[in-house]
């Protein structure tokens, strides 16, 4: 699994996704693991889709189930995907599965969307997605 700062993670996407264009072939496929609640509410970047890692009430991951659901999402293993959480721990699990269901090429975005906390228990103020001025939308 690669390990992108927010910044090259942007930078990666926009590259990649100009490259496969040209090879006229899919983009990446950019998923948020978090629950759909979180996307919409905190913010996201655009283009992502929401596959998320665990959902309300369980709160519990099924690898096997996340992994069938971006290779819906995806079309095929070969697509390269890019996932993104809110502080970057989720991602490495979530890739994990991904890499041991057959995916040729996962990254994730080290420090996620929020980022880490601070010594006041507040995100994106030491790094991050939103931290770094990349783009996002919010619901």
């Amino acid at each position: 699994m690669n390990h992108l700062l927010p910044k090259e993670a942007w930078a990666w996407l926009q590259a990649e996704t100009a490259r496969r264009a040209a090879l006229g072939q899919d983009a990446p496929l950019f998923v948020d693991v978090r629950m759909e609640i979180e996307s919409l509410y905190v913010g996201r970047p655009p283009g992502v889709e929401n596959i998320p890692w665990y959902e309300y009430p369980d709160l519990t991951p099924d690898p096997a189930r996340f992994a069938a659901a971006v290779e819906d999402e995806a079309g095929n293993k070969e697509r390269p995907v890019l996932l993104i959480c809110r502080s970057g721990k989720r991602t490495l699990d979530a890739g994990m599965a991904l890499e041991a269901a057959g995916f040729k090429e996962v990254a994730h975005v080290v420090h996620g969307f929020e980022g880490e906390l601070n010594d006041a228990f507040k995100r994106s103020s030491l790094n991050g997605w939103r931290f770094d001025g990349l783009p996002w939308e919010q619901m």
